[in-house]
């Protein structure tokens, strides 16, 4: 969905206090499952999917208590994503989209609307 057809949908909810889908979604909270984080998102009440050319969710790193950051597995269970990497057994801080250039990154909404970059670490 392009940028005009995104501040149109803002438009319609702001202005004219339409009840339309305007925000992609956002990171919420996330939580430490063994050698899994799982990430819940605000916005993504109908559920997230993956779009493009990859089958699975790109964009996503996550790192141990070493900082030192791994591209990670990811999949999408309703309005969370599960993620982890085999070269981090106790992951600390997950990134998403966090890069120069995250072609990687593909989390949606149903809606449309992409997911916002974020990052839970404040290294």
């Amino acid at each position: 969905m392009d940028v005009g057809a995104r501040l149109a949908r803002v438009a319609q909810e702001i202005a004219y206090g339409e009840r339309v889908v305007s925000a992609g979604p956002t990171y919420r909270s996330h939580s430490v499952r063994g050698d899994t984080i799982v990430v819940t998102f605000e916005h993504a009440a109908a559920g997230l999917t993956s779009r493009g050319t990859r089958a699975s969710v790109g964009g996503f790193a996550i790192a141990g208590a070493d900082r030192k950051f791994v591209w990670a597995n990811a999949t999408i269970a309703g309005s969370r994503v599960r993620v982890w990497s085999d070269q981090v057994t106790h992951p600390v801080a997950v990134r998403y989209a966090w890069d120069n250039n995250p072609d990687q990154a593909n989390l949606f909404a149903q809606s449309g609307l992409p997911a916002a970059p974020f990052r839970t670490d404040r290294w």
